[in-house]
């Protein structure tokens, strides 16, 4: 069995404003919740909360999910892609993970033509 390597948080690759884009999935059924951005501050705030923190980039400033809602993501585990530039989170969501009141914020399906 291979031992897994341990990853550090200067070992990610953050874009050049410093961000690396999360994936929030629901823990039990894998749904995926919503999209946000972390920089190395707001994942050291995750880790240490164990609830998600993000970075705002319309606000410039950080924000716990369900701060202001109640709608917390309580972190179960997290994961990075074989690039190291992506983070995939799974949660216990309380509440609805989108602003507009729905569970996911991919509730809006393309339509494309043969499909």
């Amino acid at each position: 069995m291979k031992k897994e390597k341990k990853v550090s948080i200067k070992d990610l690759k953050f874009d050049s404003n410093g961000l690396i884009p999360v994936i929030i999935q629901d823990y039990k059924d894998n749904a995926v919740l919503m999209l946000a951005y972390m920089n190395k501050e707001s994942i050291k705030r995750t880790l240490k909360l164990k609830k998600t923190c993000f970075w705002s980039r319309s606000r410039k400033e950080y924000w716990v999910k369900g701060m202001t809602s109640g709608h917390f993501q309580f972190v179960k585990s997290i994961y990075y892609d074989c690039d190291m530039d992506t983070l995939l989170i799974k949660v216990k969501q309380v509440g609805v993970a989108c602003h507009t009141g729905k569970r996911s914020c991919f509730f809006r399906k393309i339509k494309l033509l043969g499909l």
